[in-house]
């Protein structure tokens, strides 16, 4: 398995677009497609929001009742089309019709997604200029297409991998939107990722459910989850290379795992305002759905994020969140340590800076210089079993007050 590429060059057998559709004031890629040659299997991974968007319900159904037939995916910005009743589910349903009408295909073969505010109705006469565009600019600008799923965005995220195997090479490829409103159990963040290998659909349901668990659902920017998240996964098989032997799911599931770890924390590194990115590892907890928990409290409480921004060894904070969440926790058999950069559980902790129950001896200034690190790794040991999870974080500063203040206007 090679490394995962920043960008995509191509994947065979799909091809993508990202338009300005005139969503944007400012005349930026507002509307993207990625369409297959052929049938996929699809699957998805969604908000755990009992609000769910139009755009959620719709793909929820396909998905339910046509996974194995899919053959594009359409997504606007400005607009969630969260919280419009009958109207957003009829827009919803517009889009994809005129999608299909575009391409020769029918509907029920058409997924569609939407970010941007909550509340408002798509703007139906741009989002049918924004498919025509789009249908008529297919190629391997999968750049361009990323850019065109932006709304706070700073940048484009996209990767790619390649896995060679005794009957060819195959490669999956995928992009991701989402700056703010990002917590565990997915984030305002929506990821289309694609691949030209043949997959039995329980096999892509079950790859993608897990490799969503140990990425998309562990991120945190600011601790809210959307009305709009959703994941998606094709699969065109136009490679030639038909995956179905153990250790080929598995070499399968690796990769992907490596992939939506790099959009995961690529999400993280453009959060809205984000100065510092940060690795929470915890260690040796009752179970690993309590590291998670634990992870997940500390990455997005704004006391120990404030403390981040300020390069503050706020070791308190951060015992105070974890003493919080919800899960079995003894302060007097833990451990916290500090190091720069980013780290793996298994890698050498750095500076302890807590234990038993107490501040260690450390310098402070010790501490300081690493806090004053971009990048900076938490390891929380528990001392209490031997469940653990990593989440990613990161900082939260005056930035994003400005950013999320005014997000409407």
């Amino acid at each position: 398995m090679g490394k995962v590429s920043p960008s995509v060059d191509s994947v065979r057998g799909f091809q993508v677009a990202g338009v300005p559709a005139g969503l944007k004031k400012d005349g930026a890629l507002d509307f993207s497609l990625v369409v297959s040659e052929v049938d996929c299997a699809a699957a998805g991974v969604f908000t755990r929001n009992k609000v769910k968007a139009a755009p959620v319900l719709l793909d929820m159904q396909r998905l339910e009742e046509n996974p194995k037939s899919i053959r594009a995916v359409a997504t606007n910005t400005i607009s969630a089309n969260a919280c419009t009743g009958a109207l957003g589910l009829k827009n919803a349903r517009a889009t994809a019709n005129l999608v299909a009408d575009a391409l020769s295909i029918v509907a029920e073969q058409v997924l569609v997604m939407s970010t941007g505010v909550i509340g408002t109705h798509l703007p139906m006469d741009k989002i049918a200029h924004g498919v025509e565009l789009a249908s008529a600019n297919l190629g391997s600008d999968w750049r361009a297409a990323a850019a065109g799923i932006m709304t706070t965005d700073t940048r484009p995220k996209l990767g790619s991998i390649a896995v060679e195997t005794d009957d060819g090479a195959y490669t999956i490829a995928g992009m991701v939107k989402g700056a703010g409103m990002i917590a565990p159990n997915m984030a305002t963040m929506l990821s289309v990722i694609v691949t030209d290998a043949e997959l039995q659909l329980p096999n892509l349901q079950s790859a993608l459910t897990a490799a969503a668990q140990q990425s998309y659902n562990r991120i945190v920017v600011d601790g809210d989850t959307s009305t709009n998240d959703t994941v998606l996964l094709l699969a065109n098989g136009m490679s030639g290379v038909a995956l179905s032997s153990e250790a080929e799911l598995a070499a399968f599931q690796d990769a992907l795992n490596a992939l939506t770890r790099f959009l995961a924390q690529e999400v993280v590194r453009d959060g809205e305002g984000v100065t510092k990115f940060i690795t929470l590892n915890i260690v040796n907890a009752e179970s690993e759905a309590d590291a998670e928990k634990i992870g997940g409290t500390i990455g997005a409480s704004v006391l120990t994020k404030s403390a981040f921004y300020g390069s503050d060894a706020n070791w308190g904070r951060i015992v105070a969140a974890a003493g919080r969440a919800d899960t079995s926790f003894d302060p007097d058999s833990t451990s916290l340590w500090l190091a720069e950069g980013e780290s793996g559980a298994s890698d050498a902790p750095g500076l302890e800076i807590f234990s038993g129950g107490m501040p260690t001896d450390y310098r402070e200034e010790d501490a300081a210089a690493i806090m004053a690190e971009p990048s900076i790794t938490f390891t929380l040991d528990c001392g209490i079993g031997d469940g653990g999870a990593t989440i990613w974080t990161c900082d939260i500063s005056h930035e994003y007050i400005s950013i999320n203040g005014d997000y409407r206007s």
